[in-house]
């Protein structure tokens, strides 16, 4: 079996480098096809590095998809030669004939991993400066997240937000520095919680400082509640400050525990934290899901049928996925339990499927 796991592995990784070119060259080109046509002044230097710095992740992101992709043609691929029914009759299993693909793929997972955590944050922030400063031409949007803070620039306005909430569209520890056209220092707003209905925020718990031209001391006022309007939607500033993307698992760990002792909110970055690893298993986890999927008697069209299995199989994980995680960030469910419990009912359901195959 030695030599035929190595003749397997080479197969797998065949198919796999095959479908990372196919799934990545397709994303590709239809992103940067809407990005051309949306912003038609931009240079193309902009956009070449705008996608250099997106590739890496974009291929994390696809990895699971395309694990399992090389997984089921590796399989379907030796059922079609009845090299899969030569395996069997020597007493193998399917679990055992699929060990070395599962390895390839832990090992695959757990370098990308490393990778990801110690490379793709600072590709990150590169590719959302080239974003905001080269493409939407709104430096004042790029959001730079130093471990316990997001700034961010409005007009003639900067804010700090120690904890935002995009999905409740709300945010804690907001200080606005109101600066004038010489940008002195005229008005500081500062407040516990922020709920932003669009452009309208209302403040709740706060202080108004203003620095007076003819004074040298700033008059202070307390409010329980302000209401002001900004320029900005928070869907801008859920885009510009994906905070959790540009931090690696130390910081993100460092900047959950500061805020957690300060009595911020901390659950949707501990979601963030957990799903970072649950997710490093995303793609052993679906290519166990599509080993019983693999082995059918392969009939014409059968390699459309994979590509159809596939994007289903990657359709159902991603809902389950997004779902729990969503679950969590709302806290409906412990941030561990909403990052792995989609890999463990997958887990579940391949064991099912695994045992019915055998009957």
């Amino acid at each position: 079996m030695k030599i035929f796991d190595f003749y397997i592995v080479k197969i797998f990784f065949g198919f796999w480098i095959g479908g990372l070119v196919v799934f990545a060259t397709l994303y590709l080109t239809v992103d940067a096809l809407g990005m051309v046509t949306r912003y038609t002044d931009v240079g193309m230097g902009a956009f070449v590095r705008y996608y250099a710095f997106s590739l890496p992740a974009l291929i994390y992101q696809l990895f699971p998809v395309i694990c399992l992709f090389a997984v089921l043609f590796t399989l379907s691929q030796l059922n079609r030669s009845n090299e899969l029914v030569a395996l069997y009759s020597m007493g193998n299993s399917l679990f055992r004939v699929a060990l070395p693909v599962l390895l390839s793929v832990l090992f695959l997972s757990l370098v990308f991993f490393g990778i990801s955590d110690r490379i793709f944050p600072r590709l990150a922030l590169k590719k959302k400066y080239v974003e905001y400063v080269e493409i939407k031409q709104k430096p004042g949007a790029f959001g730079m997240v130093k471990t316990n803070r997001i700034w961010y620039r409005s007009e003639n306005t900067l804010f700090n937000i120690k904890v935002l909430n995009p999905q409740e569209s709300t945010a804690q520890g907001v200080t606005l520095y109101y600066f004038n056209d010489a940008w002195d220092l005229v008005q500081l707003i500062s407040a516990k919680t922020v709920a932003m209905q669009g452009s309208l925020w209302k403040l709740k718990d706060g202080l108004i400082t203003i620095f007076l031209t003819d004074s040298s001391f700033p008059l202070t006022q307390s409010f329980q509640a302000k209401n002001i309007v900004m320029n900005e939607e928070v869907s801008d500033l859920q885009s510009a400050s994906d905070s959790s993307d540009q931090m690696s698992l130390g910081q993100l760990g460092r900047f959950i525990e500061r805020n957690r002792e300060a009595g911020l909110e901390t659950t949707s970055y501990e979601v963030d934290y957990h799903s970072k690893f649950s997710f490093a298993l995303a793609a052993l986890v679906m290519s166990i899901l599509g080993l019983p999927f693999a082995v059918e008697r392969v009939r014409s069209g059968g390699g459309f049928k994979n590509v159809g299995i596939c994007l289903g199989l990657a359709f159902l994980y991603w809902s389950l996925y997004s779902s729990f995680l969503t679950l969590g960030k709302y806290g409906a469910l412990p941030p561990f339990l909403a990052a792995w419990t989609p890999n463990l009912l997958t887990i579940g359901a391949s064991v099912v499927l695994y045992k019915r195959l055998n009957r």
